[in-house]
């Protein structure tokens, strides 16, 4: 193991939060396999290191349950559907780490056994325990919650050290950076303030978890090339979000 690129940062167990749209690439919708197959080398690269990682993939570049639900679709069912969208994520980025001889577990809160795992947590636990990487599907399994509460709440129950999300941007700025040129990044920001300022890190009862239970958040551009490696060995940009 390289201890000289984990020792700063120290974390031997984390959850990777990513969007489903970070796996359409360059397309409007769906699964862009080569998209996919690079996030799985980041992946990988911080597995060969010896951290324990488990995974939650939004559903977004499939089915969003509230578009659905604005459009006049009953809410309930509407993100049902969005939970059976990140369960088709979890299986395509399965077949991309396996496909790099890295075991993989999906484990899904909905009762699919056919595809996946259910949702038992110290079955769980002893998968990281094994080095298995684990990829949480559908969400808590409940309606009006989104895959970032199901982050935190799977976190909190893995005893993770920290949340990695990674996004297209590389932190937290008090506006977006696509359309204002004077747009600061946050180093750090408490859980309160991001409350507080509306800044879209997570939505607020994700927000609420990982503060209660002391969780921090750090947020990270996925497009770097090696962000996730660099980030979790103390370099590269970032904002954490902390108590």
């Amino acid at each position: 193991m390289d201890k000289a690129l984990i020792a700063p940062a120290g974390y031997s167990r984390v959850l990777l939060k990513i969007s489903g749209e970070a796996l359409m690439g360059d397309q409007g919708y769906g699964l862009h396999p080569p998209t996919v197959a690079r996030i799985a080398d980041e992946v990988e690269s911080v597995h060969r290191l010896g951290v324990e990682i488990c995974m939650v993939i939004g559903g977004g570049n499939i089915f969003r349950g509230l578009q659905g639900s604005a459009q006049g679709m009953e809410r309930t069912t509407a993100d049902y559907m969005g939970m059976l969208a990140t369960v088709m994520n979890a299986l395509a980025m399965q077949s991309a780490l396996e496909a790099k001889g890295i075991h993989t577990r999906v484990i899904s809160a909905i009762r699919m056994d056919e595809v996946a795992e259910p949702y038992i947590r110290r079955r769980a636990v002893r998968h990281l325990e094994k080095k298995r990487i684990i990829i949480f599907a559908a969400g808590t399994g409940n309606p009006y919650f989104t895959t970032d509460t199901a982050a935190t709440l799977r976190a909190s129950e893995m005893n993770c050290e920290a949340i990695f999300k990674g996004t297209k941007v590389d932190g937290v700025y008090d506006k977006d950076p696509k359309f204002h040129a004077d747009a600061k990044r946050y180093e750090r920001v408490t859980y309160d303030e991001v409350l507080q300022k509306h800044l879209g890190v997570m939505d607020a009862s994700a927000i609420a978890l990982a503060r209660d239970n002391d969780l921090p958040i750090i947020v990270f551009s996925l497009d770097e090339p090696g962000g996730f490696r660099g980030i979790l060995a103390g370099q590269g940009t970032s904002t954490t979000v902390h108590g």
